[in-house]
């Protein structure tokens, strides 16, 4: 059995956005990318020397490269190298464009690369490029997706969930299946950069998507897991209370689970500064003066975040706020404070009679 990793000593994920240059123009773009790159972005001595410190937290240690489309850096390959050289289990998230070869996906394997994940945000071409900004990205995403199968890296498919998405998601789950991918990351959308345009869904809806999230997942023959999302933990628990009384289902709520931004999860943005999240920029430090493993072990950001006794509203009330804890992302994107409540999630606490995420209180106040 693996042995659980403390998530106040190490994260589960951490991303470094090595660029936010991108020829796409998603709507959803948490980094509002460019096709340019930035020239303050970490140079190739400081991106080592940050594998480096990652090292620091333990053998294996999940690094994601990121972007923008990571693709645009020149020097992917040998950052790929260099983290596996160093212990860490390096993986990539590149965009669907012409870039992404079946050459560079397989210097990229050959480099040691542990997975690749790209994104589908619709069944068909016509949505998903229309999402996406940029006609053919649909095919260049599934020819990539079919590389990545092809050069022996498991597949990873993130997809979107917002309005303008969320009718799609069964024929979606049916691409995943096709493609082969060992793995479906369901975003659900936080309003920032470009993603404050797109409609979310409504709490009712989310709740809605998550049942049937558990019911796919209990067919498919791939992992259904989702982002920003975490009460859909509380969603599987409830179930297996609801079928059959389990009284594990019931102790399971109490027990530490999952990941939240700061928890289990940390970001190095393109010019180093470290974040709980890429959807929640708020900085703790920067690693050109900052040691990262200390700012996630020690920062006042960092600590407050893994204490779910700290959080408030009915977030900080609610009995499931150990395995679950809401999206502190999509808390701060839409309250300027990440420990408040997360406005998706529909769930009334047990005796909880405070105001709801949007309702006033009787003085007035938020």
């Amino acid at each position: 059995m693996r042995t659980p990793v403390d998530t106040a000593e190490r994260p589960l994920v951490l991303i470094w956005e090595v660029t936010q240059a991108c020829e796409l123009s998603c709507e959803h773009c948490r980094a509002d990318a460019r096709p340019a790159r930035q020239p303050d972005e970490l140079s190739t001595a400081e991106g080592k020397a940050l594998l480096d410190d990652v090292r620091r937290f333990g053998d294996g240690q999940l690094v994601v490269l990121s972007g923008g489309d990571p693709m645009k850096r020149p020097d992917l390959v040998e950052l790929v190298d260099y983290g596996t050289d160093r212990g860490l289990s390096m993986t990539l998230t590149p965009s669907g464009t012409s870039e992404l070869t079946a050459d560079a996906v397989e210097n990229l394997a050959d480099a040691g690369l542990r997975r690749m994940a790209v994104s589908l945000d619709g069944a068909a071409p016509a949505s998903h490029d229309a999402f996406r900004g940029e006609s053919g990205s649909f095919e260049e995403t599934v020819r990539a997706a079919r590389d990545a199968t092809a050069a022996g890296l498991p597949l990873q498919i993130n997809t979107t969930v917002c309005a303008q998405t969320v009718d799609e998601l069964p024929a979606i789950a049916d691409r995943v299946a096709d493609l082969g991918a060992v793995l479906w990351s369901v975003f659900f959308l936080v309003p920032v950069g470009r993603g404050r345009v797109l409609d979310p869904i409504s709490p009712a809806r989310a709740e809605e998507v998550m049942e049937w999230l558990h019911d796919r997942r209990s067919e498919a023959p791939f992992g259904i897991k989702t982002t920003e999302a975490p009460h859909f933990r509380r969603v599987g628990i409830q179930r297996r209370q609801s079928a059959d009384g389990d009284e594990r289902a019931g102790n399971a709520r109490k027990r530490r689970a999952g990941i939240v931004a700061g928890d289990g999860f940390a970001f190095v943005s393109h010019t180093g500064e470290i974040f709980p999240s890429g959807f929640l920029p708020e900085a703790a430090g920067n690693v050109r003066e900052d040691d990262v493993v200390e700012v996630y072990r020690h920062s006042e950001l960092f600590t407050a975040l893994r204490d779910r006794n700290q959080l408030t509203g009915k977030c900080g009330a609610c009995e499931y706020r150990q395995v679950c804890g809401g999206s502190r992302s999509r808390a701060y994107a839409t309250t300027g404070d990440p420990l408040a409540s997360d406005p998706l999630c529909g769930y009334v606490p047990e005796d909880y009679d405070g105001p709801l995420p949007g309702e006033e209180r009787a003085d007035g106040t938020a």
